[in-house]
């Protein structure tokens, strides 16, 4: 735990650990940013005793959820086969104390993953009576984080975004793409952070990194860990772009449908839920009409998933459906934005960030 501050930047509660090794991160296109704690790890940080109890864990023992290394691993094997690119553009942001970070990172090498860059909260202050509630309070932390890590990246970027329902982080990831697209005035947005519970520091840094980046929404999806089982249909206040998820592998067949993962590596990630975490064939069968159900796959997509599902006997030929797919309206470049006779936008304007409903 000792000298993480010579290997690292701080700025007010947001740690910064760099891995890029003098690599250009503004040359990449498209980049991950994810989430630590409940999205890829199996960890409880929201509380004294298991923030504690999360620093002292061991590497070895440190569980991910279900699929999460496997899904990463699958994303850069298809990154490296049809785009010729041996680097994934990984970035996490997690809550946790930068005092755990060569654990954390020793759980990467583990797991064969290699971020580009990690974002810690120096919270091991805030433990003190007085000051439990900070443990919980992310969303000035993280979308400094963020801020930080856009002005760095290309201007056309597009950020394909991993959290959980533990944290706020479907509001901190829409926050983020508001305050990139400049849908709030400077007075406003100010005021919106106060009653986030942003300190006034943490927002005065948060403006100064907005005026350093043009006018452009990064954020071209977001999913969503369903961790505390909320109710998937609310996160449509925060528009179609924000995708709750039961488990990884509804997020592999929504990347299969927007050409990020290919059938090949769908496979690998069932087999691993299979084989590792005890998921059944009806499991999976489940998830996936689920998706379905919520109007998230498309015709094209489910057809194509379907026959695979067929060719893995998941699925037996007789297998149908209970509600239809609906066909693809908008894809641009692969990716699917929009299904015919659905209204709710992609991208909220008007999100209510103080009211949950």
């Amino acid at each position: 735990m000792r000298g993480w501050h010579n290997r690292s930047e701080t700025q007010l509660d947001v740690v910064c650990f760099d891995y890029s090794k003098g690599l250009d991160i503004s040359q990449f296109s498209e980049v991950y940013v994810w989430d630590l704690d409940k999205t890829y790890l199996d960890t409880k940080i929201d509380s004294f005793r298991g923030l504690l109890a999360t620093i002292f864990e061991k590497s070895l023992t440190k569980k991910n959820v279900p699929g999460s290394s496997e899904l990463i691993t699958s994303m850069t094997r298809f990154r490296k086969k049809h785009y010729q690119d041996d680097i994934l553009p990984l970035f996490f942001v997690s809550a946790s104390p930068p005092q755990m970070e060569s654990k954390i990172l020793e759980k990467f090498q583990l797991d064969n993953i290699s971020p580009l860059m990690m974002f810690y909260k120096d919270n091991l202050k805030n433990l003190v009576p007085s000051k439990f509630l900070f443990l919980k309070k992310q969303i000035g932390y993280k979308v400094q984080a963020l801020m930080q890590l856009r002005v760095q990246l290309g201007e056309n970027v597009k950020i394909i975004c991993f959290g959980d329902d533990s944290e706020s982080d479907a509001t901190i990831y829409t926050l983020f793409s508001d305050i990139c697209t400049r849908r709030h005035t400077t007075l406003q947005l100010s005021k919106l952070l106060e009653r986030l519970g942003v300190s006034a520091q943490q927002i005065e840094e948060i403006l100064r990194l907005q005026t350093m980046l043009q006018i452009q929404d990064p954020v071209d999806k977001i999913y969503i860990n369903l961790a505390t089982d909320t109710d998937p249909q609310y996160y449509i206040k925060y528009g179609r772009r924000c995708m709750a998820t039961y488990d990884t592998f509804q997020i592999a067949l929504d990347l299969v449908q927007d050409q990020r993962l290919s059938l090949e590596e769908l496979g690998r990630i069932i087999s691993s839920l299979k084989e590792h975490y005890g998921f059944t064939s009806n499991m999976l069968v489940k998830s996936f009409e689920d998706l379905i159900k919520r109007r998230i796959l498309g015709l094209s997509s489910f057809e194509m998933i379907f026959n695979y599902l067929i060719e893995q006997k998941i699925l037996s030929h007789t297998w149908q459906c209970q509600i239809q797919p609906l066909r693809e309206k908008r894809v641009e470049n692969g990716k699917v934005y929009e299904l015919e006779g659905i209204f709710e936008p992609w991208i909220r304007n008007d999100i209510d960030y103080l009211h949950e409903y």
